[in-house]
Protein backbone atom coordinates (compact mmCIF):
# COMPACT_ATOMS: atom_id res chain seq x y z
CA UNK A 1 0.00 0.00 0.00
CA UNK A 2 1.65 3.35 -1.03
CA UNK A 3 1.61 6.04 1.78
CA UNK A 4 2.96 9.79 2.08
CA UNK A 5 4.94 10.02 4.84
CA UNK A 6 7.68 13.34 5.88
CA UNK A 7 11.37 12.17 7.26
CA UNK A 8 14.37 14.30 8.78
CA UNK A 9 16.87 13.00 6.82
CA UNK A 10 17.47 10.03 4.52
CA UNK A 11 19.13 7.73 6.81
CA UNK A 12 16.48 7.91 8.86
CA UNK A 13 13.81 7.06 5.85
CA UNK A 14 16.26 4.38 4.53
CA UNK A 15 16.25 2.56 8.15
CA UNK A 16 12.74 2.21 8.11
CA UNK A 17 10.90 -1.04 7.10
CA UNK A 18 8.94 0.85 4.24
CA UNK A 19 9.70 0.37 0.49
CA UNK A 20 11.11 3.91 -0.57
CA UNK A 21 9.07 4.60 -4.52
CA UNK A 22 10.39 8.04 -4.64
CA UNK A 23 11.31 11.14 -2.30
CA UNK A 24 10.72 14.86 -2.82
CA UNK A 25 13.84 16.30 -0.71
CA UNK A 26 12.89 20.01 -0.96
CA UNK A 27 9.46 19.15 1.12
CA UNK A 28 11.43 16.46 3.09
CA UNK A 29 8.18 13.98 1.83
CA UNK A 30 8.35 10.37 0.46
CA UNK A 31 5.91 8.30 -1.44
CA UNK A 32 6.54 4.37 0.70
CA UNK A 33 5.19 1.12 -0.10
CA UNK A 34 4.17 -1.05 3.07
CA UNK A 35 1.77 -2.94 4.42
CA UNK A 36 1.71 -1.23 7.79
CA UNK A 37 -0.03 1.87 8.51
CA UNK A 38 3.10 4.32 8.38
CA UNK A 39 2.14 7.39 7.00
CA UNK A 40 -0.92 8.79 5.34
CA UNK A 41 -3.11 8.07 1.98
CA UNK A 42 -2.42 10.12 -1.09
CA UNK A 43 -5.19 12.72 -1.30
CA UNK A 44 -7.06 13.07 -5.17
CA UNK A 45 -7.86 16.13 -6.60
CA UNK A 46 -9.98 16.56 -10.32
CA UNK A 47 -9.46 19.39 -13.03
CA UNK A 48 -12.27 21.98 -12.45
CA UNK A 49 -14.60 21.44 -15.92
CA UNK A 50 -18.54 21.91 -15.65
CA UNK A 51 -19.46 19.62 -18.49
CA UNK A 52 -17.63 18.30 -21.58
CA UNK A 53 -16.80 21.15 -24.24
CA UNK A 54 -19.62 21.87 -26.00
CA UNK A 55 -19.95 24.89 -28.45
CA UNK A 56 -21.98 28.02 -27.93
CA UNK A 57 -23.30 30.01 -29.78
CA UNK A 58 -20.59 33.48 -28.08
CA UNK A 59 -20.00 34.68 -31.55
CA UNK A 60 -22.74 36.91 -31.47
CA UNK A 61 -22.59 40.44 -34.07
CA UNK A 62 -19.80 42.73 -32.51
CA UNK A 63 -18.62 40.03 -30.53
CA UNK A 64 -15.51 38.47 -30.96
CA UNK A 65 -14.96 34.38 -30.55
CA UNK A 66 -12.44 35.17 -28.37
CA UNK A 67 -14.86 37.17 -26.59
CA UNK A 68 -12.93 36.92 -23.23
CA UNK A 69 -9.99 38.97 -25.05
CA UNK A 70 -11.70 41.96 -24.98
CA UNK A 71 -13.56 41.54 -21.83
CA UNK A 72 -10.54 41.65 -19.88
CA UNK A 73 -9.17 44.84 -21.79
CA UNK A 74 -6.32 42.26 -23.21
CA UNK A 75 -6.82 45.07 -26.24
CA UNK A 76 -5.67 48.17 -24.21
CA UNK A 77 -2.28 46.52 -22.95
CA UNK A 78 1.02 48.27 -24.67
CA UNK A 79 2.45 46.50 -27.40
CA UNK A 80 5.98 46.81 -25.29
CA UNK A 81 3.99 45.04 -22.07
CA UNK A 82 3.18 42.39 -24.00
CA UNK A 83 7.02 42.08 -25.58
CA UNK A 84 8.37 42.16 -22.06
CA UNK A 85 6.41 39.53 -20.87
CA UNK A 86 9.09 37.16 -22.53
CA UNK A 87 11.07 37.32 -18.93
CA UNK A 88 8.41 35.92 -17.12
CA UNK A 89 7.62 32.00 -16.79
CA UNK A 90 4.24 30.60 -16.31
CA UNK A 91 4.06 27.20 -15.57
CA UNK A 92 0.85 25.09 -16.23
CA UNK A 93 0.20 21.84 -14.26
CA UNK A 94 -2.04 19.49 -15.42
CA UNK A 95 -2.80 17.13 -18.20
CA UNK A 96 -0.10 17.76 -20.46
CA UNK A 97 -0.37 19.64 -23.90
CA UNK A 98 -0.67 19.08 -27.22
CA UNK A 99 2.61 21.32 -28.46
CA UNK A 100 1.08 20.32 -32.28
CA UNK A 101 -1.25 23.64 -31.28
CA UNK A 102 -0.38 26.52 -33.54
CA UNK A 103 -0.79 28.86 -30.19
CA UNK A 104 1.29 26.42 -28.35
CA UNK A 105 4.01 25.31 -30.40
CA UNK A 106 5.18 28.88 -31.18
CA UNK A 107 5.95 29.24 -27.99
CA UNK A 108 8.51 25.87 -28.03
CA UNK A 109 7.49 25.41 -24.10
CA UNK A 110 9.24 23.34 -21.77
CA UNK A 111 8.12 19.98 -21.02
CA UNK A 112 8.27 17.73 -18.11
CA UNK A 113 5.63 14.93 -16.89
CA UNK A 114 5.66 14.07 -12.94
CA UNK A 115 3.79 10.17 -13.87
CA UNK A 116 6.31 9.37 -16.72
CA UNK A 117 9.43 11.14 -15.70
CA UNK A 118 10.08 12.08 -18.72
CA UNK A 119 9.63 15.14 -21.69
CA UNK A 120 6.43 13.47 -22.92
CA UNK A 121 3.43 14.91 -22.19
CA UNK A 122 0.55 14.43 -24.72
CA UNK A 123 -2.87 15.50 -24.33
CA UNK A 124 -5.71 12.87 -25.02
CA UNK A 125 -7.58 14.49 -21.95
CA UNK A 126 -7.43 18.25 -23.72
CA UNK A 127 -8.11 19.89 -20.50
CA UNK A 128 -4.01 21.01 -19.99
CA UNK A 129 -3.70 22.12 -23.85
CA UNK A 130 -7.46 24.19 -23.23
CA UNK A 131 -5.56 26.01 -19.99
CA UNK A 132 -2.15 26.44 -21.20
CA UNK A 133 -3.17 28.12 -24.59
CA UNK A 134 -5.67 30.60 -22.56
CA UNK A 135 -2.42 31.66 -19.80
CA UNK A 136 0.04 31.90 -23.01
CA UNK A 137 -0.89 30.92 -26.16
CA UNK A 138 1.06 33.00 -29.08
CA UNK A 139 -0.46 36.60 -29.48
CA UNK A 140 2.07 37.06 -32.39
CA UNK A 141 1.89 34.52 -34.80
CA UNK A 142 -0.93 35.50 -36.73
CA UNK A 143 -3.06 31.98 -36.17
CA UNK A 144 -5.98 31.10 -34.23
CA UNK A 145 -6.31 32.29 -30.42
CA UNK A 146 -4.24 35.07 -28.13
CA UNK A 147 -3.59 34.26 -24.72
CA UNK A 148 -3.02 36.23 -21.59
CA UNK A 149 0.27 36.49 -20.98
CA UNK A 150 1.65 38.05 -24.06
CA UNK A 151 5.09 36.43 -25.15
CA UNK A 152 5.42 34.99 -22.27
CA UNK A 153 7.47 31.59 -21.81
CA UNK A 154 5.43 28.54 -21.17
CA UNK A 155 6.18 25.82 -18.74
CA UNK A 156 4.49 22.60 -19.57
CA UNK A 157 4.05 20.03 -16.03
CA UNK A 158 1.78 17.06 -16.78
CA UNK A 159 0.20 15.65 -13.40
CA UNK A 160 -3.25 14.78 -14.01
CA UNK A 161 -3.41 11.33 -15.21
CA UNK A 162 -5.21 10.08 -18.37
CA UNK A 163 -8.71 9.90 -15.83
CA UNK A 164 -7.73 13.49 -15.36
CA UNK A 165 -6.76 12.71 -11.59
CA UNK A 166 -4.02 14.32 -9.53
CA UNK A 167 -2.71 13.18 -6.03
CA UNK A 168 -1.23 15.83 -3.67
CA UNK A 169 1.94 14.14 -3.82
CA UNK A 170 2.32 14.74 -7.79
CA UNK A 171 1.11 18.27 -7.73
CA UNK A 172 3.41 19.15 -4.75
CA UNK A 173 6.04 17.84 -7.46
CA UNK A 174 4.76 19.36 -10.11
CA UNK A 175 5.38 22.48 -8.15
CA UNK A 176 8.71 22.05 -7.09
CA UNK A 177 9.68 20.86 -10.20
CA UNK A 178 7.61 24.27 -12.20
CA UNK A 179 9.97 26.38 -9.26
CA UNK A 180 12.95 25.00 -9.73
CA UNK A 181 13.16 25.74 -13.37
CA UNK A 182 12.06 28.74 -13.03
CA UNK A 183 8.88 29.47 -13.30
CA UNK A 184 7.04 32.63 -11.74
CA UNK A 185 3.95 32.21 -12.12
CA UNK A 186 2.61 28.33 -11.51
CA UNK A 187 -1.31 27.76 -12.30
CA UNK A 188 -3.20 24.59 -10.78
CA UNK A 189 -7.04 24.31 -12.42
CA UNK A 190 -7.54 21.35 -9.54
CA UNK A 191 -9.93 21.35 -6.95
CA UNK A 192 -10.98 18.96 -4.20
CA UNK A 193 -12.90 19.15 -0.99
CA UNK A 194 -9.36 18.00 1.29
CA UNK A 195 -6.27 19.09 1.63
CA UNK A 196 -3.46 17.68 2.96
CA UNK A 197 0.37 18.63 4.98
CA UNK A 198 2.11 17.76 1.75
CA UNK A 199 0.27 20.12 -0.37
CA UNK A 200 0.00 23.29 2.54
CA UNK A 201 4.20 22.52 2.47
CA UNK A 202 4.63 22.75 -1.32
CA UNK A 203 2.16 25.90 -1.62
CA UNK A 204 4.17 27.39 1.21
CA UNK A 205 7.71 26.72 -0.41
CA UNK A 206 7.01 28.29 -3.54
CA UNK A 207 5.50 31.25 -2.04
CA UNK A 208 8.47 31.74 0.18
CA UNK A 209 10.41 31.53 -3.44
CA UNK A 210 9.00 34.64 -4.68
CA UNK A 211 6.62 32.43 -6.99
CA UNK A 212 2.45 33.52 -7.59
CA UNK A 213 0.29 30.39 -7.35
CA UNK A 214 -3.08 30.68 -9.08
CA UNK A 215 -5.87 28.02 -8.56
CA UNK A 216 -9.65 27.52 -10.23
CA UNK A 217 -12.08 27.97 -7.37
CA UNK A 218 -14.38 25.40 -8.30
CA UNK A 219 -17.64 24.75 -10.07
CA UNK A 220 -19.95 23.14 -6.85
CA UNK A 221 -22.14 26.27 -6.48
CA UNK A 222 -25.48 24.20 -7.03
CA UNK A 223 -23.92 20.90 -5.57
CA UNK A 224 -23.15 22.38 -2.09
CA UNK A 225 -20.88 25.03 -2.88
CA UNK A 226 -17.71 23.73 -0.44
CA UNK A 227 -14.21 25.21 -0.94
CA UNK A 228 -12.04 24.22 -3.01
CA UNK A 229 -8.47 23.34 -2.59
CA UNK A 230 -5.54 24.59 -3.33
CA UNK A 231 -7.50 27.71 -3.87
CA UNK A 232 -8.73 27.96 -0.19
CA UNK A 233 -5.16 27.27 0.77
CA UNK A 234 -3.64 30.37 -1.28
CA UNK A 235 -6.64 33.04 -0.43
CA UNK A 236 -7.59 31.43 3.07
CA UNK A 237 -11.24 30.69 4.69
CA UNK A 238 -12.13 34.12 6.03
CA UNK A 239 -9.98 36.30 4.29
CA UNK A 240 -12.54 37.77 2.17
CA UNK A 241 -9.77 38.26 -0.26
CA UNK A 242 -6.90 40.01 1.73
CA UNK A 243 -3.77 38.59 2.40
CA UNK A 244 -3.39 35.63 1.28
CA UNK A 245 0.06 33.48 -0.73
CA UNK A 246 -1.90 33.65 -3.79
CA UNK A 247 -4.98 33.98 -5.87
CA UNK A 248 -8.55 31.91 -5.89
CA UNK A 249 -9.96 32.16 -8.83
CA UNK A 250 -13.85 32.27 -9.94
CA UNK A 251 -15.61 32.54 -13.10
CA UNK A 252 -17.76 35.52 -14.92
CA UNK A 253 -20.27 35.09 -17.90
CA UNK A 254 -19.80 37.27 -20.92
CA UNK A 255 -22.37 39.68 -19.15
CA UNK A 256 -19.26 40.04 -16.14
CA UNK A 257 -21.78 38.59 -13.77
CA UNK A 258 -20.82 35.07 -11.57
CA UNK A 259 -21.06 32.08 -14.06
CA UNK A 260 -24.12 30.01 -12.75
CA UNK A 261 -21.32 27.21 -11.44
CA UNK A 262 -18.93 29.16 -9.89
CA UNK A 263 -17.86 28.72 -6.14
CA UNK A 264 -18.73 31.81 -3.75
CA UNK A 265 -17.06 32.06 -0.31
CA UNK A 266 -15.10 34.28 1.73
CA UNK A 267 -11.74 32.32 0.04
CA UNK A 268 -12.45 34.37 -3.37
CA UNK A 269 -9.82 36.58 -4.59
CA UNK A 270 -10.64 37.88 -8.19
CA UNK A 271 -13.08 36.54 -10.95
CA UNK A 272 -12.29 35.86 -14.70
CA UNK A 273 -13.83 34.83 -17.77
CA UNK A 274 -14.38 31.44 -17.89
CA UNK A 275 -18.56 30.29 -19.33
CA UNK A 276 -18.16 29.42 -22.69
CA UNK A 277 -14.49 30.40 -23.65
CA UNK A 278 -12.72 30.38 -26.62
CA UNK A 279 -9.58 28.75 -26.75
CA UNK A 280 -7.24 26.01 -28.39
CA UNK A 281 -8.37 22.36 -28.41
CA UNK A 282 -5.84 19.36 -28.11
CA UNK A 283 -5.74 17.24 -31.90
CA UNK A 284 -5.68 14.04 -29.16
CA UNK A 285 -9.12 14.50 -27.33
CA UNK A 286 -12.11 14.37 -28.85
CA UNK A 287 -13.43 17.80 -27.46
CA UNK A 288 -16.17 19.02 -30.45
CA UNK A 289 -14.58 21.56 -32.58
CA UNK A 290 -16.09 25.18 -33.51
CA UNK A 291 -16.19 25.41 -37.50
CA UNK A 292 -14.30 28.19 -38.13
CA UNK A 293 -15.06 30.64 -41.08
CA UNK A 294 -11.85 31.31 -41.20
CA UNK A 295 -9.05 28.93 -42.72
CA UNK A 296 -6.74 28.08 -39.70
CA UNK A 297 -4.28 25.31 -38.76
CA UNK A 298 -5.09 23.78 -35.03
CA UNK A 299 -8.15 23.06 -33.41
CA UNK A 300 -10.86 24.98 -31.77
CA UNK A 301 -13.81 25.19 -29.26
CA UNK A 302 -15.67 26.64 -26.48
CA UNK A 303 -15.70 25.25 -22.48
CA UNK A 304 -16.93 26.42 -19.35
CA UNK A 305 -15.48 26.06 -16.05
CA UNK A 306 -13.37 27.89 -13.32
CA UNK A 307 -10.48 26.07 -14.75
CA UNK A 308 -10.25 28.01 -17.50
CA UNK A 309 -10.35 31.69 -15.49
CA UNK A 310 -7.43 30.69 -14.00
CA UNK A 311 -5.29 30.75 -16.38
CA UNK A 312 -6.34 34.12 -17.69
CA UNK A 313 -5.07 35.43 -14.25
CA UNK A 314 -1.95 33.82 -14.72
CA UNK A 315 -1.48 35.17 -17.60
CA UNK A 316 -2.60 38.79 -16.49
CA UNK A 317 -0.28 38.35 -13.92
CA UNK A 318 2.82 37.88 -16.36
CA UNK A 319 1.99 40.97 -17.47
CA UNK A 320 2.18 42.93 -14.59
CA UNK A 321 5.43 41.16 -13.63
CA UNK A 322 6.14 42.30 -17.36
CA UNK A 323 5.16 46.27 -16.49
CA UNK A 324 6.95 46.11 -13.27
CA UNK A 325 9.70 43.42 -12.43
CA UNK A 326 10.32 44.98 -9.66
CA UNK A 327 7.40 43.93 -7.61
CA UNK A 328 7.08 41.10 -5.28
CA UNK A 329 4.63 37.75 -5.78
CA UNK A 330 2.62 39.21 -3.11
CA UNK A 331 2.62 42.81 -4.77
CA UNK A 332 1.78 41.45 -8.29
CA UNK A 333 -1.65 39.70 -6.70
CA UNK A 334 -2.57 42.90 -4.62
CA UNK A 335 -2.31 44.76 -7.75
CA UNK A 336 -4.86 41.96 -9.65
CA UNK A 337 -7.04 42.60 -7.14
CA UNK A 338 -6.56 46.25 -6.92
CA UNK A 339 -7.39 46.63 -10.55
CA UNK A 340 -10.28 44.23 -10.96
CA UNK A 341 -13.74 45.71 -11.80
CA UNK A 342 -15.63 45.88 -8.88
CA UNK A 343 -16.91 48.40 -5.89
CA UNK A 344 -15.66 46.12 -3.36
CA UNK A 345 -14.99 42.81 -2.41
CA UNK A 346 -18.23 40.06 -2.41
CA UNK A 347 -18.28 36.58 -2.11
CA UNK A 348 -19.58 35.83 -5.74
CA UNK A 349 -16.45 37.71 -7.28
CA UNK A 350 -13.91 38.64 -4.76
CA UNK A 351 -12.28 42.04 -6.23
CA UNK A 352 -14.61 42.20 -9.43
CA UNK A 353 -13.86 41.06 -12.58
CA UNK A 354 -10.22 41.00 -14.65
CA UNK A 355 -8.74 44.24 -15.93
CA UNK A 356 -5.49 43.03 -17.53
CA UNK A 357 -5.17 46.78 -18.59
CA UNK A 358 -5.89 48.62 -15.46
CA UNK A 359 -3.49 45.96 -13.53
CA UNK A 360 -0.61 46.45 -16.51
CA UNK A 361 -1.39 50.81 -15.64
CA UNK A 362 -1.86 50.24 -11.08
CA UNK A 363 1.87 48.15 -11.57
CA UNK A 364 3.57 51.22 -13.42
CA UNK A 365 2.82 53.33 -10.61
CA UNK A 366 3.01 50.50 -7.68
CA UNK A 367 6.61 51.06 -5.82
CA UNK A 368 8.17 47.60 -6.31
CA UNK A 369 9.31 45.91 -3.13
CA UNK A 370 11.58 43.28 -4.80
CA UNK A 371 15.46 43.41 -3.74
CA UNK A 372 17.77 44.31 -6.24
CA UNK A 373 20.79 42.42 -6.26
CA UNK A 374 24.24 44.07 -6.19
CA UNK A 375 26.33 44.18 -8.83
CA UNK A 376 29.76 44.80 -6.93
CA UNK A 377 31.17 41.81 -5.30
CA UNK A 378 30.20 38.32 -4.51
CA UNK A 379 26.69 37.60 -3.53
CA UNK A 380 25.31 34.73 -0.77
CA UNK A 381 22.75 32.41 -1.49
CA UNK A 382 20.03 31.45 1.34
CA UNK A 383 19.58 28.70 1.07
CA UNK A 384 0.09 10.33 -4.99
CA UNK A 385 -2.60 10.15 -4.98
CA UNK A 386 -5.14 11.54 -3.59
CA UNK A 387 -8.02 9.75 -1.59
CA UNK A 388 -10.95 10.88 -2.36
CA UNK A 389 -11.61 13.62 -3.29
CA UNK A 390 -10.85 13.41 -6.73
CA UNK A 391 -10.46 16.14 -9.64
CA UNK A 392 -11.69 15.15 -12.92
CA UNK A 393 -10.00 16.75 -15.77
CA UNK A 394 -12.75 15.43 -18.50
CA UNK A 395 -15.35 16.89 -16.23
CA UNK A 396 -12.46 19.79 -15.85
CA UNK A 397 -13.88 23.07 -14.03
CA UNK A 398 -9.02 27.88 -12.98
CA UNK A 399 -1.68 40.77 -1.36
CA UNK A 400 -4.35 41.79 0.04
CA UNK A 401 -6.02 45.03 -0.72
Amino acid sequence: MRQVVTYRSLAELERSEARIVWTLPELRTAVVSSRSRVGTQPVLRRALTVDEPALAETYQPGVAWEWQWKASRLDEVPEWVLRAAASVKIAVVDSGADLTAPDLAAKAPRTWSILSRSHRVRDPLGHGTFVASLAAGSVSNGIGISGFGGDAQLLVVQALDADGYITDVDEAAAIVYAVRHGAKIVNLSIGGSETSAVEQRALRWAAHRGVLVVAAAGNGHDEGNQPEYPAALLQPLGSRGRAGIGLAVGATAMDGSRAPFSNTGSYLSLAAPGYNVFAAESADADWPRAQLPWASPGSYGWASGTSFAAPEVAGAAALVWAANPRLTAPQVAKVLKQSAVGRAWTPALGWGRLDAAAAVELALKTRGAALRRSSQGPRGTRSSRRRSNRRNVVAALAAAR
